[in-house]
C-alpha cells in the first residue's frame, strides 16, 4: 500500500507533535511492556524465587529491540496480544522465557502500561499549558493599561482594558492546571493484582507468605517510578482513574474553546488579529480574506476533547465485577486521541498568543463610539456640582441618550450625545468641559491595578516554581 489508499488520523497527520505521537505510540507501548517484565522479574529474585541474574541481564539487552514481525505472526496464531509479546521476547531471551510474565495477568502489562503512558502525556500536557500561561501573562501585562469595551450579552459594557481580559482567560487556564497537578499526583500503578485483583498465583509462587506478597506492588511501583499501587482492584485499575484523567483534558478544551471564541469575536471586529503568515490563504474565493483559522482550530477540536470525554464516563459506569473487555477498544481510542487533541489545541494557543496583533487604534475608535453613553453617570454629576436637579438631570440624560441612540443606528451618523447635551441649558456644561471628561481611563476601574496584583500574587509565584518548563514553541504541523 503506498499510504496513500488508507485512513490516515489527522490527529498525527496535522494536529498532534512529535513528542506525544511517541507517548501514544507502539514503541513506547511495548518498551514498556518489556521494562515490567524486568521489574516484575527483579522484584520476583529479591523476593526469592528461583530467577538469575543472567536471565535478567538477557531481558535487559533486548528490553528496547522489539521484534514486531515475531510478534505479529504469533499473535496471528494465538489471537492474543500480551502472549505473543511474552513468546516474542522469550525468541530473543531463550534463558529467560520461562520467567517472563510468571504469576501475572496480560493487564500487568497493559493496564500499567497505561497509567505510565497517560502520566508522561499529563507531564507533556502541563508543560504546555504552563508555556500557554506564560505567554497570556506577558500579554496581559504589556496591555493591562490599554482600555477596551467590555461587553456583557456582547453588548457594550462598562470599560475593562485589554490586559484585564487576558487575566480572564489566564485564570481559568489555570484552573486546570490546578486540577491536573491534583489527579497527576494521584495517579497509582496497578500493580501485579492477577486475574481477579487476589493475587492468588503469587500465594501459590510465594508458598502462602503473606508479609512477601505484600511487598510485591510497592517494589514494581517505586522500580517504574511510582509512590504506590492502588491499594485494591479487580483484575483492572479502576475506569473510574481514566474517566477523571480526561475530564482534565476537557477542562483544558473548554478553556480553549472560550479563549478561541473571544479572539474570533475580536478579530471580527478587526481588534485583534491571529498569526497570519505572509504566503497564507485566507480564502479560496475571497483572496482578501484573513480568517481567524487557528482559533477556528482551536474551537473544533476542543468540541471534540469536551465530548470525547464521555467515553471512558461510560466505559466506567458499565464495567461488570471484577472484569470486562468492552473496555479495551473504546480505551485504545478515546484515550489517545484525547490527549494528541489536547496537544494540538495547545501548540495552537501558544502559536495565537505568541503572534497576537493588537490593534490600538480601532480598539480606541470602538470605544470613543460608546464612550459619551457610559460617561453619563460623571456627566451629570459634573452637572449636579455647576448648580443642576439631579432627577431633572437623569431624565434629560435619558432622553437625550435615546436621541442619540437613534442618530447612531437609524441615521447611521456618529454619537452626538456630547453635542446635545452641551446645547441643553439644563446641564450648563460646555462641549469642551464634557470632553475632559472622555478619558478612557477614567472609566476601567481597577482594571490595570488587578492585573498587577493577579500577576504577582498568583500567575508569577506558579512560572517561578516551573522556570525550567519554560520556553516551549508551538509544533503546527499544517
Amino acid at each position: 500500500m503506498s499510504g496513500t489508499d488508507k485512513y490516515v488520523s489527522p490527529l498525527s497527520e496535522r494536529y498532534a507533535s512529535k513528542e506525544m505521537q511517541y507517548i501514544f505510540s507502539p514503541d513506547m507501548k511495548f518498551r514498556t511492556w518489556r521494562k515490567l517484565w524486568i521489574a516484575l522479574a527483579e522484584t520476583e529474585k529479591e523476593l526469592g524465587l528461583p530467577i538469575t541474574d543472567e536471565q535478567i541481564e538477557e531481558l535487559k539487552s533486548h528490553a528496547e529491540d522489539i521484534n514486531y514481525e515475531v510478534a505479529k505472526e504469533r499473535e496471528k496464531v494465538v489471537r492474543h496480544d500480551v502472549m505473543s509479546h511474552v513468546y516474542a521476547y522469550g525468541v530473543q531471551c531463550p534463558k529467560a522465557k520461562g520467567i517472563i510474565h510468571l504469576g501475572a495477568t496480560s493487564c500487568y502489562v497493559g493496564d500499567n502500561t497505561d497509567i505510565i503512558v497517560m502520566s508522561e502525556a499529563l507531564k507533556l500536557v502541563r508543560k504546555k499549558l504552563i508555556n500557554v500561561i506564560a505567554e497570556l501573562r506577558n500579554f496581559a501585562d504589556k496591555y493591562k493599561n490599554q482600555p477596551t469595551l467590555a461587553f456583557t450579552h456582547f453588548q457594550p459594557a462598562q470599560p475593562t482594558t485589554v490586559g484585564k481580559r487576558a487575566t480572564l482567560w489566564m485564570q481559568e487556564f489555570l484552573m486546570d492546571l490546578e486540577d491536573l497537578e491534583y489527579v497527576a499526583g494521584t495517579l497509582k500503578l496497578l500493580g501485579s493484582k492477577g486475574t481477579t485483583g487476589t493475587q492468588a498465583s503469587f500465594l501459590e509462587l510465594f508458598d502462602g507468605d503473606q508479609e512477601t506478597i505484600d511487598k510485591i506492588d510497592p517494589m514494581i511501583a517505586e522500580k517504574m517510578g511510582f509512590k504506590a499501587a492502588y491499594p485494591v482492584s479487580g483484575q483492572t485499575y479502576s475506569r473510574k482513574v481514566d474517566t477523571r484523567v480526561l475530564n482534565i483534558l476537557a477542562g483544558i478544551a473548554a478553556s480553549a474553546h472560550k479563549f478561541s471564541n473571544d479572539i474570533r469575536l475580536l478579530q471580527h471586529l478587526k481588534e485583534v488579529e491571529e498569526p497570519f503568515e505572509k504566503t497564507q490563504i485566507g480564502s479560496s474565493a475571497m483572496a482578501y480574506k484573513r480568517n481567524p483559522m487557528r482559533s477556528e482550530r482551536i474551537a473544533s477540536l476542543s468540541r471534540y476533547v469536551m465530548v470525547d470525554a464521555l467515553n471512558p464516563a461510560i466505559t466506567s459506569a458499565t464495567q461488570w465485577f471484577e472484569r470486562t473487555l468492552d473496555d479495551s477498544a473504546n480505551k485504545r481510542l478515546s484515550v489517545p486521541e484525547g490527549f494528541l487533541a489536547i496537544d494540538g489545541i495547545l501548540d495552537l494557543c501558544l502559536n495565537v498568543v505568541d503572534g497576537l496583533v493588537v490593534y490600538p487604534k480601532v480598539i480606541e475608535k470602538h470605544l470613543m463610539s460608546e464612550l459619551p453613553f457610559m460617561a453619563t453617570e460623571n456627566i451629570m454629576m459634573d452637572a449636579v456640582k455647576a448648580g443642576g436637579d439631579r432627577q431633572e438631570l437623569h431624565e434629560r440624560i435619558r432622553e437625550l441618550s435615546m436621541e442619540a441612540g437613534r442618530t447612531v443606528k437609524v441615521e447611521g451618523k456618529e454619537n452626538n450625545l456630547l453635542e446635545l447635551i452641551a446645547a441643553d441649558p439644563a446641564f450648563n456644561l460646555s462641549l469642551e468641559d464634557l470632553k475632559k471628561t472622555m478619558d478612557p481611563a477614567r472609566y476601567v476601574g481597577r482594571a490595570p491595578l488587578q492585573v498587577d496584583n493577579f500577576l504577582k500574587n498568583v500567575v508569577d509565584p506558579v512560572l517561578d516554581a516551573n522556570k525550567e518548563l519554560l520556553g516551549v514553541k508551538a509544533e503546527i504541523n499544517v
